[in-house]
């Protein structure tokens, strides 16, 4: 089990799955379950410059920025990119090659395009004010339950419901210890019932820091989620070569296609359908016979 339980609190738990998996919530047993968590976070909880902002438009560039991503690869960049970009206004104003310069290094591109279409729709429709509603979110490109709820719960402090990789090994690891291909459709009661609706901004940090410090264990509890799927390696994957054609550009615009695909050092066959995909993505727009990055 995890770090620092005793044997009682175990069957604590054990029975707590048990009961919680019937669907009757003891508060006494919820209440010890939250102890654990808070205790954890109390002792050891991580500090991130986003946690201490209230500010909506900080919150949904983590958010955005942590899809996928691990949290010591967005430290390196989300105060950079705060920086360079304060608000909604200066995100939307900004050529797509200079948000992809202060992106590089976080992979996924396609969630820089995302965050500014997301912003130009804040700006244009919502007068600058980012919604509170998770359903509202959800309509955004780019934006997901799991996103929506965190903006939510994070920006709002509203006791939303949602699962994300450490909240799924949180109660994977307490609720179902045995058991194999633990669907989210299983969990989504149980966070909702062991949510701290006073708190959720504070209780959602706490389960996300338990279940980072789970994943560093012998055994990782989510890969017994049906969800799980190992990633593919990076190197020689698309993703690399999506990541190399983008570079290049950002360091030498305005090449032809011969010239881009020869400075990436891979096969035309393999580079040229992802130049075409990146096109229809909205990355590269072409004039004649040369590329560049979107404007």
């Amino acid at each position: 089990m995890g770090r620092g339980l005793t044997p009682p609190l175990v069957r604590l738990l054990c029975c707590l799955a048990s009961i919680l998996r019937t669907k009757t919530l003891m508060p006494k047993s919820i209440d010890k379950f939250k102890q654990t968590i808070y205790q954890y976070y109390t002792e050891h909880r991580r500090e991130m410059p986003w946690r201490v902002s209230r500010d909506p438009y900080h919150i949904l560039v983590s958010e955005i920025m942590l899809q996928q991503t691990q949290v010591g690869r967005v430290l390196e960049k989300y105060e950079q990119f705060i920086s360079t970009f304060p608000d909604y206004n200066a995100v939307c104003k900004a050529p797509l090659q200079e948000i992809l310069k202060v992106w590089q290094g976080l992979g996924y591109n396609r969630r820089a395009i995302a965050l500014q279409r997301i912003c130009r729709l804040v700006v244009t429709k919502y007068g600058g004010v980012l919604p509170s509603s998770a359903e509202t979110l959800q309509t955004f490109s780019g934006i997901g339950p799991a996103t929506a709820g965190a903006i939510c719960a994070f920006a709002f402090n509203q006791p939303t419901v949602f699962i994300e990789t450490n909240i799924r090994r949180v109660f994977i690891h307490f609720f179902f210890p045995s058991k194999n291909g633990v669907k989210d459709e299983e969990i989504l009661p149980l966070v909702e019932g062991t949510l701290d609706t006073r708190s959720p901004r504070r209780w959602y940090h706490a389960l996300m820091d338990y279940g980072a410090m789970l994943k560093n264990e012998k055994h990782n509890p989510n890969r017994r989620s049906a969800h799980y799927n190992r990633q593919a390696p990076f190197q020689g994957s698309n993703r690399e070569i999506r990541g190399l054609l983008l570079k290049t550009l950002l360091e030498r615009p305005d090449l032809t296609e011969v010239e881009l695909i020869r400075l990436v050092g891979k096969s035309s066959e393999r580079v040229r359908p992802i130049i075409i995909q990146l096109t229809k993505e909205g990355f590269l727009v072409r004039a004649g016979n040369r590329l560049k990055i979107s404007p």
